[in-house]
């Protein structure tokens, strides 16, 4: 059972006091929890979901302690992380459990492994690449590394869970950097037809590409953006999800209808949590 706000807002407030009375179990005392704003979700939202490149290489010290409260301010029942680094992911799960009682399921869809990006011994170092949390269990998992990365190594992944009591087949990709659009349209040729086999699907995840690039061409032609607002033309009509105000994080829907959204700039990323809130799945 999960906790409701009144016992969650406490639970982190109780645990901001005693670090600040007894110190931080953290290096350089940066673990200070972040009691969570009074408009939060209650408990997990059963029809939302939320797509978050959490930034990588930038986990300065703390960071995962304010990632936690910020997925925990919305609480969706599944999120897509871009970026992830295995340990990170790790620990904002327990920091999840531990101050704010939401309890995730993880799959993960690591492409490479990275001394610089994720840290563990030269000779062993972290996973890098996608995850799902879920607040249900996830089956059916694959992990898929695009035959052509760019500049580096790049893929999706995909499980079926539960998302407003049902299931469904939630995908979660990370497209090549910018100015390599070429890649990125063999990615989406990758993607695209994966995506087609299923009548009802999620798919989320940061396409490095604003909306009217051509590469998005083929994933426009089988869903529709939680943005209601957002189409390829007019792209300006599209709310931006990045520091440097492009859209490039995207929630497509197919067969499903959005009930609402929200894009929530972070100090803790140069990328926006982007969450909507659906319909009957």
């Amino acid at each position: 059972m999960v906790p409701g706000r009144s016992t969650r807002l406490f639970a982190g407030a109780l645990t901001a006091v005693c670090v600040l009375l007894v110190g931080s179990s953290a290096p350089n005392g940066a673990l200070l929890a972040r009691p969570l704003p009074v408009d939060a979700a209650e408990t997990v939202v059963p029809n939302r979901v939320m797509t978050w490149n959490i930034c990588n290489p930038c986990n300065r010290s703390g960071y995962n302690v304010g990632r936690a409260a910020e997925i925990a301010t919305y609480a969706p029942q599944v999120i897509g992380l871009q970026e992830a680094c295995v340990r990170d992911v790790e620990e904002i799960r327990k920091l999840l459990k531990s101050l704010y009682g939401l309890d995730y399921h993880v799959e993960y869809g690591s492409v490479l492994r990275n001394w610089n990006r994720c840290g563990g011994l030269p000779w062993r170092p972290g996973a890098y690449g996608q995850a799902v949390l879920s607040a249900a269990p996830m089956t059916g998992r694959i992990s898929v590394e695009y035959p052509d990365g760019g500049s580096e190594d790049r893929g999706y992944m995909a499980v079926t869970t539960l998302v407003g009591g049902r299931p469904v087949r939630v995908f979660n990709t990370h497209l090549a950097q910018r100015r390599q659009e070429t890649v990125r349209a063999d990615q989406v040729d990758v993607l695209a037809p994966q995506v087609a086999r299923y009548d009802r699907v999620i798919v989320l995840g940061d396409f490095n590409s604003v909306p009217n690039a051509p590469e998005l061409g083929r994933m426009w032609a089988l869903a529709s953006d939680a943005d209601p607002e957002c189409r390829p033309s007019p792209a300006d009509a599209c709310e931006t999800t990045t520091d440097w105000h492009s859209k490039f994080d995207y929630v497509f829907l197919r067969g499903i209808a959005p009930l609402a959204h929200g894009v929530h700039p972070s100090p803790y990323s140069d990328h926006h949590l982007f969450h909507a809130d659906l319909g009957p799945v």
